[in-house]
């Protein structure tokens, strides 16, 4: 299990954000820059050891209306090879030194966690203390497992305004949901033709508990109508 340090980073997490945000295309906010809470998330754990990976859930209230997004994040020792694009910047962790943060969308190691989360081979993580248990987030699979094996290979990922799409060479699809929705009625059936879910919940903008889908994943051959919520 991933330990917790409570310590000091500089710059924090959502100082972070604040630069990086605004630079993706699925971003609502104003031109003013984001003014940003945290609202929750889960962690996973890296078999190795190696990487942190957090799936944090931020809030910016500063467009007209509060929007609430999905950020995985991932935390290095040491720069990842290739993946200068997915940087979203380093700081110093009291504990472990400089870290280098990534969109988790584009490393391997958080992308190859979801999965397995998925598939029920490994349980979300507390964001906020070691060793515990997440209960709030599941994921499901009505697969065989073969579909989450096409991502090992190399995966191209494509941003939207809704979320992030990662497309394996086989063309099996993970998606992930980064403006997050409550579901209007509680209900959480999968969207068309989707094998796999994960569903997690969040602080909404007025402190209220909130609830919605978080990633989804289709078989290459399936049809599927875009997700929005």
């Amino acid at each position: 299990m991933a330990v917790i340090h409570h310590t000091a980073l500089k710059p924090n997490k959502l100082e972070l954000l604040n630069s990086w945000l605004p630079s993706r295309p699925w971003y609502q906010g104003g031109a003013g820059g984001p003014e940003l809470t945290k609202s929750g998330g889960f962690r996973l754990d890296d078999p190795r050891g190696e990487v942190g990976l957090e799936f944090m859930v931020v809030t910016d209230a500063a467009g007209p209306a509060p929007v609430t997004y999905l950020v995985p994040l991932t935390y290095r020792g040491a720069p990842l090879e290739g993946a200068e694009r997915a940087l979203v910047g380093t700081m110093e962790h009291g504990v472990l030194g400089r870290r280098w943060a990534y969109d988790g969308c584009q490393d391997p190691v958080a992308v190859g966690q979801l999965l397995a989360l998925i598939e029920g081979r490994v349980q979300a993580q507390d964001q906020n203390a070691s060793d515990v248990v997440d209960r709030d987030v599941i994921g499901s699979c009505t697969g065989d497992g073969s579909v989450c094996a096409d991502f090992a290979a190399a995966v191209t990922a494509a941003d939207d305004r809704e979320g992030t799409e990662l497309t394996a060479p086989h063309g099996a699809i993970l998606r992930l949901h980064r403006v997050l929705r409550t579901a209007p009625d509680g209900q959480f059936p999968a969207p068309q033709g989707a094998v796999g879910t994960v569903v997690g919940s969040w602080s909404g903008a007025d402190g209220a508990p909130a609830r919605g889908m978080l990633a989804a994943l289709w078989q290459p051959e399936a049809t599927r109508t875009t997700p929005i919520a």
